[in-house]
């Protein structure tokens, strides 16, 4: 195998289609794609169609299984196992004497979960008063399996601080054969009922995924795959195939998951919002500081310990279809043309747009009748978002959505009569109300995650993103572009996706020691899953108000070197600072740099306030990675870091009713950002700090830029 074959593979799994992509490993530039039928009726499943999709795509781009140094896919399985209600019988055994035991006798109403109307989540539940008991905790997992339990599941008060009743409930079932789990072992955050409905529907899924892992680990290595298997997870990494059969459940939403880990590498960007637009929708989410926003997630109408990207869904997508009221267009969507069984007007011949007239119709049974088609010489054609940015010119020559713009503009004809206005009129009249939704999330995923509107950057991927992206940034007065190869930006950030692991506990007062152990927990898991030791990157955040120290550890599976053709030169990374700036270069100084990165600020003068220093940092191909609205930048070499840093945070550290709050500080040192903006205590900060730096060079130089909290 020789370095410039090497390839890392993303497959996607969608509802109809399964996407794969060859991403050179070197350059990380796409190489070549396909895509086949979901194989969900095959006797082997979506591996089939898997496996089907990789021999494709290594015949494609002339490449050997061999060549392969990454794999990883992405399936919606989970996802739809919970809305179709097709799910495994959970045997859950609850443990607690005395009082408590009522407590944990309650988690039986988990039976009454609602996984589809009319179709609940499949449940036996025993208890154990003493799970040392052996003779006891056989009988209980011999009732729940009389029940029908295919899985168990242990769960006890306190078990996050005394795993033991649950692990001795697992000794005792391990003769069974069943899969196993104890709550603990999903989650280690406080909350029994939480947390116990969390490893229950973890369970209710388990038997299914792991199935379909056995199926697709046999089928890649019958393919004379030998790299490892990994699988999206729902925050925007990937998991090994292991950690996967464990934790299932970290595989929902991971759909729109990769779209956006797909934006965050290929595109590089540091704050800014991603719109994944497909034919009826439009998924929203957030990067903020160069990572993706995550929450914990809703499932089944509740709120659980799962840590998901936080996406918000608009039901408007490049073929959402225009609805026409009293002469004026007073909305767009949720219908598309796809659910009507419509073609796209913009799609269609001008011979088959003859004599068009507009009308109006109901598409599904209980809509209003006031969705715009067009009645004409070929038949009935939807009017759409993608018909009105055709008509604009709005949609890039090799973009997926493209059409003849002769065509697009004769298909809003008829609507700008209707309108009493020309086709440009009538398509922004389309565009504003498509978007006029979407932006209004978009707003408020800006305010919510306090993103700076100078830098943020909006990305459209998804076959329809130019049916949205372009005209509501424009709109917005925000920069934004199209993804490139947005058509498959989904299995592309399968391809990038870096492996990722996340730890949380809930430590009160919590010290430096054990906010060190949990970051080194976090950094051991990604190593375990293959990840390169000396690449690994820990986030870490104290949350004084939850008691909870969270540590979001994230690492390639091999050291990666991007062999770039372009590097942007001194002229163009000062013009991408002063742009994002919105300074003129002229009042823009170079404040320090590393091999990687270069500092730039300018100076805001305020008169009757303190004047403010806005920072950006911008890496070598010219692409802003952290932008500060007000910080000190101060150089300095590892070695000298102790003392340096030290004074910085005791300078900037504020005090006041709220408690002490350390500022946040960012290092850039060698090809990292290291983030520890995250923790509010000082000396925990700077033990932080240590840990990071530790196993630099003494002589090597380090940035530091550093924000006061208010």
């Amino acid at each position: 195998m020789t370095p410039d074959r090497r390839i890392r593979v993303g497959i996607d799994v969608g509802g109809t289609f399964t996407d794969a992509v060859a991403v050179d490993a070197a350059t990380l530039t796409l190489v070549g794609q396909v895509k086949v039928p979901t194989s969900h009726h095959h006797e082997d499943g979506v591996a089939h169609g898997i496996v089907q999709a990789l021999e494709q795509l290594l015949a494609k781009v002339d490449r050997t299984a061999g060549d392969v140094v990454f794999l990883a896919h992405g399936t919606t399985q989970a996802t739809n196992a919970l809305l179709e209600g097709d799910v495994a019988t959970v045997g859950l055994i609850g443990i607690g004497g005395g009082p408590g035991a009522v407590i944990t006798r309650r988690l039986a109403a988990f039976g009454k979960l609602e996984l589809t109307p009319g179709k609940r989540l499949p449940l036996a539940y025993a208890h154990v008063a003493d799970p040392s008991q052996e003779a006891e905790v056989r009988a209980a997992v011999e009732r729940v399996r009389a029940e029908g339990a295919e899985v168990l599941v242990a769960t006890e008060p306190f078990g996050v601080d005394r795993p033991e009743g649950e692990q001795a409930v697992l000794d005792a079932a391990r003769s069974t054969g069943l899969p196993l789990a104890a709550a603990h072992e999903i989650t280690s955050m406080y909350g029994l009922h939480k947390r116990t409905r969390t490893a229950v529907v973890n369970a209710a899924i388990l038997p299914r995924m792991l199935a379909t892992a056995d199926l697709v680990d046999a089928s890649i290595t019958k393919a004379g795959v030998t790299a490892p298997l990994m699988v999206m997870r729902c925050d925007g990494g990937v998991m090994s195939l292991d950690e996967m059969r464990r934790r299932p459940l970290l595989t929902i939403l991971s759909g729109p998951a990769a779209g956006v880990a797909g934006a965050l590498m290929q595109e590089r960007i540091s704050e800014g919002v991603f719109l994944e637009t497909g034919g009826t929708s439009t998924d929203i989410s957030v990067v903020r500081r160069g990572k993706v926003a995550v929450r914990h997630a809703t499932i089944l109408g509740r709120t659980s310990y799962l840590s998901a990207l936080d996406v918000r869904t608009v039901g408007v997508g490049g073929g959402s279809m225009v609805r026409f009221s009293q002469g004026r267009v007073v909305g767009v969507g949720p219908r598309s043309a796809h659910i009507a069984g419509l073609p796209y007007a913009c799609f269609a011949s001008l011979d088959d747009l003859r004599d068009a007239r507009v009308a109006t119709i109901r598409p599904m049974a209980g809509d209003p009748d006031d969705y715009l088609v067009l009645d004409a010489a070929g038949g009935r054609f939807a009017v759409t978002m993608t018909c009105a940015a055709n008509a604009l010119g709005r949609v890039g020559e090799e973009d997926f959505a493209r059409s003849d713009q002769t065509v697009a503009r004769a298909a809003l004809a008829p609507l700008a009569a209707a309108l009493g206005t020309d086709v440009a009129g009538a398509a922004r009249a389309v565009l504003d109300a498509g978007t006029e939704q979407v932006r209004s999330v978009v707003d408020t995923m800006i305010r919510d995650y306090r993103l700076d509107r100078d830098t943020v950057l909006v990305v459209g991927g998804g076959g329809g993103a130019a049916a949205v992206t372009p005209h509501l940034a424009a709109s917005a007065g925000l920069e934004g572009r199209i993804a490139r190869h947005s058509e498959v930006i989904s299995p592309v950030g399968v391809a990038l996706a870096l492996v990722r692991e996340q730890v949380e506990r809930i430590v009160p007062g919590a010290t430096q020691e054990q906010i060190l152990a949990v970051r080194a927990e976090a950094e051991r898991a990604v190593v375990a899953q293959g990840a390169a030791a000396d690449g690994v990157e820990v986030e870490v955040t104290v949350d004084p108000q939850t008691n909870t120290v969270r540590a979001v550890a994230t690492g390639a599976t091999e050291l990666r070197t991007q062999d770039r053709a372009h590097r942007a030169d001194a002229d163009e990374r000062l013009r991408a600072a002063a742009t994002s700036l919105k300074a003129p270069e002229t009042r823009v100084r170079t404040l320090a740099g590393t091999d990687a990165y270069t500092v730039y600020g300018t100076e805001v003068r305020r008169r009757l306030r303190a004047d403010r220093h806005p920072v950006r940092v911008v890496d070598a191909d010219g692409v802003v990675r952290l932008g500060a609205a007000d910080a000190r930048v101060e150089v300095m070499t590892v070695g000298s870091s102790g003392e340096a840093l030290a004074a910085l945070v005791r300078d900037a550290t504020s005090y006041g009713d709220g408690g002490v709050r350390a500022p946040a500080v960012r290092l850039l040192v060698g090809g990292r950002i290291a983030d520890l903006s995250g923790v509010l205590e000082p000396e925990a900060l700077l033990a932080l700090a240590r840990t990071e730096l530790r196993p630099r060079g003494a002589e090597e130089p380090v940035v530091a830029v550093v924000e006061s909290r208010t």
